[in-house]
């Protein structure tokens, strides 16, 4: 699997649909060793607009738009690779909160989801919705970890 994802934008000409763009992904970041974020599309309110799309800068923390989403291609390397050290009954040193509901999909690799308590390894087809708590991820292999993640804009109540 690629490490930037290619994007492929539909729309209309003339009255037909037609892809308007193909691309890799412009905005793609590497946060830290390995760690690269690539942004691939965001929607400004709800209902979303088919028209258009405003470019937010990719600085590793969501921006997700009040009433928008955010969409992205997530690469995790391995723990060792970033030089993450966790010790036990500690908190993870990347543990973060988002303001957000989050679809996540694991494509590829595996993944753990740590939270304050517990956690568990996620495989490739698993899906993690993750309701604005506090988490962090560890990558325990020797390979890449690649998800894909839709953030929306929450209101922070459950």
């Amino acid at each position: 699997m690629n490490k930037i994802p290619r994007r492929i934008v539909t729309g209309e000409k003339d009255g037909k649909s037609v892809i308007i763009e193909d691309l890799q992904v412009e905005n793609a970041v590497e946060h830290f060793p390995g760690l690269i974020i690539s942004d691939v599309w965001n929607t400004q309110t709800t209902p979303a607009s088919l028209h258009c799309e405003t470019r937010i800068p990719n600085t590793g923390f969501p921006q997700t738009p009040k009433n928008g989403t955010y969409f992205r291609y997530v690469v995790i390397p391995p723990d060792q690779d970033l030089g993450i050290e966790w010790k036990k009954n500690e908190p993870h040193p990347m543990m973060h909160k988002t303001p957000t509901l989050d679809y996540i999909v694991i494509l590829s690799g595996e993944l753990y989801l740590i939270m304050e308590e517990g956690e568990t390894l996620l495989k490739p087809g698993d899906i993690v919705i993750q309701r604005g708590t506090n988490h962090a991820w560890s990558n325990r292999s020797d390979e890449p970890c690649i998800q894909l993640a839709v953030l929306i804009d929450a209101d922070g109540q459950r």
